[in-house]
């Protein structure tokens, strides 16, 4: 009897440490729960700002291209205005295609000396 005794005793013992241990499982389970789900909002914090700065950015590049649209139609018109410029522009441009100096001369009505500023100053844009 004092054997069946003892070893109910062992065995309450032991439930009673099971039982502990579990519950300090359960605790520190419960712990990590909060932490992940406060990491979890962090997480969703940071990419909240970053789709934010994303569309910020995104919005002020449709601004810059606009604005620049703005100004290379600007430019046109006043290149298109001033018949000055006209032959040195449309002599640019030509050399942008590949002509020679003879050909700014007959195209543009350039003086062989202002065909070959042109020349050069193109050529010295080119990379």
């Amino acid at each position: 009897m004092l054997l069946l005794g003892l070893g109910l005793g062992v065995i309450v013992a032991v439930l009673l440490a099971q039982y502990l241990g579990l519950k300090r499982l359960a605790a520190r389970v419960q712990q990590q729960d909060l932490q992940q789900a406060e990491r979890v909002q962090q997480l969703r914090t940071e990419v909240l700002t970053y789709q934010q700065g994303s569309i910020r950015m995104g919005e002020e590049l449709v601004a810059l291209r606009d604005q620049l649209k703005r100004i290379e139609d600007k430019q046109m018109r006043l290149e298109q205005h001033d018949p000055q410029s006209l032959p040195y522009n449309q002599a640019a441009r030509l050399v942008g295609l590949g002509a020679s100096v003879e050909d700014l001369t007959q195209s543009c009505g350039l003086s062989k000396a202002e065909a070959e500023l042109v020349a050069k100053l193109h050529a010295a844009r080119k990379p």
